[in-house]
Parts: structure tokens; sequence; C-alpha cells
């Protein structure tokens, strides 16, 4: 089995003004993409749109670790970009740009026999602010009530929680969908009617603008 996923993601959101789209996404998924997944550590990449929240694109890269943004062989890449990436890349083109290297907290294991799958057809994706005081019953409330429970609602598939190390806000969830509407579904809102997160960790967080976002898999393209 080909290993796909690691113990680490390297985001990045973007907002682009729409006469550049075709040119932004061809540069993506014709150039930038297949060049990035060339770096050894680099395990797969995908792109999304928001159908929800924001920025509108999205993309991904499943990294084995976060060590591999510090190898010879990706500071060549960034060190050495096309005429394309100099003129399309987000850090150029896009409005409002969020990097987010992000080294996984939970599961705290890497499981081994879902490390084959590819990129989820749909994601919700959540950015937030947590204060010092409220840290560990965050963590205790969403690893051992709030993801427990989601994993039971059809088409959520699974879900990684991140602290991100180069990037702000300092943490970041995200679920793996089946498709973009699970979050509309009778039995997501029933599970967040009982959620009680805020009472359990007597404060409350913060949300980056955009978040929870929720993205449709642009690439590699969906069937449906």
């Amino acid at each position: 089995m080909v290993e796909k996923k690691g113990s680490a993601l390297l985001m990045l959101f973007t907002d682009v003004d729409s006469e550049y789209d075709a040119e932004f996404n061809a540069w993506y998924e014709e150039e930038h993409i297949a060049e990035w997944l060339k770096v050894p550590g680099f395990l797969d990449a995908g792109r999304y749109q928001a159908v929800k929240g924001g920025p509108r694109y999205l993309v991904i890269y499943e990294l084995e670790s976060v060590a591999v943004t510090k190898t010879d062989a990706f500071k060549e890449v960034i060190q050495n970009p096309s005429e394309k990436t100099k003129r399309l890349a987000p850090t150029v083109l896009g409005r409002g740009t969020v990097r987010s290297l992000c080294t996984q907290i939970y599961p705290n294991e890497i499981d081994q026999d879902t490390t084959g799958r590819g990129m989820a057809p749909a994601l919700q994706i959540g950015r937030m602010d947590v204060p010092a005081e409220i840290e560990a019953k965050y963590n205790d409330y969403y690893d051992n009530n709030r993801t427990p429970r989601n994993l039971t609602i059809p088409s959520c598939s699974f879900v990684r929680r991140y602290h991100v190390i180069e990037g702000q806000p300092k943490y970041l969830t995200m679920y793996e969908f089946e498709h973009e509407n699970v979050p509309e579904s009778q039995a997501w809102v029933d599970a967040h009617a009982i959620d009680t997160m805020h009472e359990y960790i007597g404060g409350s967080y913060g949300h980056a603008a955009g978040s929870p976002g929720v993205y449709r898999r642009s690439y590699p393209a969906r069937p449906f």
C-alpha cells in the first residue's frame, strides 16, 4: 500500500479575483502540484473550493512530517520558481492568503490501515484560537466527546486535529466527508444540539475569518 497520509499537513487558503481563475487553476493543476509532489515526503495533494465560509480556494499537501519543509529538496523547489509561479502563486496573486503548517495531535498515532486513502471528496475545516487557560479542557472534550460523537454521523469518515506550528491560529480540525452536505444533515444538527463544549471548558474560543469552512474537492476531479 502506498502511504498517502503522514503526521503533517501544509495548507494554503486564498481568494483570487475571478478574472484570474482559469489561469490560476491551470497553473496549480498542470504544474505546481506535480512539482511539489516530486519532493520526498510529500505524499499526496488536493485542491478544494469553499461552498461555505472561506477563503474560496484551499490546497492541502499531505506530509510525512513537518521536517519535510526543511529539507534541501523542498528548499530547492522554493528557491527556483518557474515564471508562472512568480506570477500566479497565492502569495502573489491571492488575497487574504493563509499558510498553515500543521502537525497532527489527534489521533495521536497514525493508523497504518488507513494511510492509503486518497483526498476526501469534501472537508470541513475549523481554525480556532483557544485561550491558554482552557486549552486542556478544550482538547479533552474534543478528543473524548465531540470527535467520537461526530464520527458516528453518516458520511463523516475521519477527523484529524492539528497544532499549527507555522501560521495562525494555533488549532485546526479537519473533518473528512463523503460529500459536502454532511453539515446540513439532521444527524449533524442533532449532534451539535447536544454538544456541551462551552459549558465543559468554562469559556469560549474564537474562529478565524471564514471558519468553519466547508470545501468540495476540485482536484483530483470528483465523479459526482
